[in-house]
């Protein structure tokens, strides 16, 4: 998969017509759509071609439960043509994209949905509007992200780290804590293929860590207190506190932008997003998101804001993958 140019202007279009629909008018699944089904889900390709000879496999998890719904639909409605000219902008090459929808698979219909790594804006629209946004979720704290660390480390393939051993993107929205394991149970259920036990879950993000840059988005300050200091514990610094949940395309193309050197700091990426028409205060915004990310790619800038919430410590095992 991944084949096809990239238009600007043909997905601003598509995001423009939609913009007075209703959300059950954009998002029209009532249940997982069959090209989604992760029931006997193989492998999910990220590859070179002609159109893009440099891929980067980029993937998006968004969490669908009742409280993180608005992330999909800013990015359907507005906010994914922005990451892609930002990337562009930056210089970022032949970006490939993929989403995923997780939800809660002790309470949910369809707690985990899977569609292809795309390069042309119809396509990735697609993927996006055919995820069922179930609006469900359990009333235990936690959702299932485990499940997204397994599918990127054990059905993704991914030429950037494949031929060039570039890792690649993983971004999980959300606002919970994750199951402590992959369940083998659920694996079986969903996916159809039979594991000898759980896998705990700082194996499975430990598995997924060695082809992808993993990172967890908060949406905003409300709902960061929750689970900021687990997701600290197992990511780090690759958790990332927003403002708002607009800017979860904004901070994700950052973060591609910074860790892949297109742009040498922050200041540079605010001229890249003021230079889009963006408004100084959401720059400012998704900055703050950054700063703590900036910091640990270039010690020796200046920080921006005061270090994000949480107990802060890093394990000696996420030491070992980040530090």
């Amino acid at each position: 998969m991944g084949y096809g140019n990239y238009s600007h202007a043909a997905h601003a279009a598509i995001v423009a017509d939609r913009a007075a629909k209703s959300g059950s008018e954009v998002f029209t699944q009532t249940a997982t759509h069959m090209l989604m089904n992760p029931q006997g889900l193989k492998v999910r390709e990220s590859r070179d071609n002609a159109d893009h000879p440099n891929s980067l496999g980029i993937v998006f998890a968004l969490d669908v439960t009742g409280s993180m719904g608005d992330i999909p639909q800013t990015l359907a409605r507005r906010e994914l043509p922005t990451f892609m000219k930002l990337l562009t902008d930056c210089g970022v090459a032949d970006p490939q994209l993929l989403f995923m929808a997780i939800g809660d698979a002790t309470s949910d219909q369809a707690p985990l949905q899977v569609g292809q790594f795309e390069s042309t804006a119809n396509l990735m629209d697609q993927w996006l509007t055919w995820s069922y946004l179930e609006g469900g979720g359990g009333g235990s704290g936690e959702e299932s992200y485990e499940l997204a660390f397994y599918v990127m480390a054990q059905h993704t393939d991914m030429d950037c780290w494949v031929k060039r051993k570039k890792r690649g993107y993983l971004f999980v929205t959300g606002d919970e804590l994750p199951y402590p394991a992959v369940s083998r149970h659920q694996v079986e259920g969903l996916i159809g293929e039979k594991l000898d036990e759980d896998i705990p879950i700082e194996e499975v993000i430990a598995a997924a860590a060695e082809t992808t840059h993993l990172f967890f988005l908060i949406p905003d300050a409300q709902r960061r207190r929750r689970c900021e200091p687990r997701w600290r514990e197992l990511l780090g610094d690759h958790v990332i506190c927003m403002d708002s949940p607009d800017d979860a395309c904004a901070v994700a193309a950052g973060i591609v932008a910074l860790t892949e050197k297109a742009v040498p700091n922050l200041d540079a990426l605010a001229r890249v997003m003021g230079a889009t028409g963006m408004a100084k205060e959401r720059v400012g915004g998704v900055l703050h998101a950054l700063d703590g990310y900036a910091a640990l790619l270039d010690p020796t800038a200046p920080r921006r804001a005061a270090p994000a919430a949480g107990n802060g410590a890093r394990s000696s095992w996420w030491k070992r993958l980040f530090g």
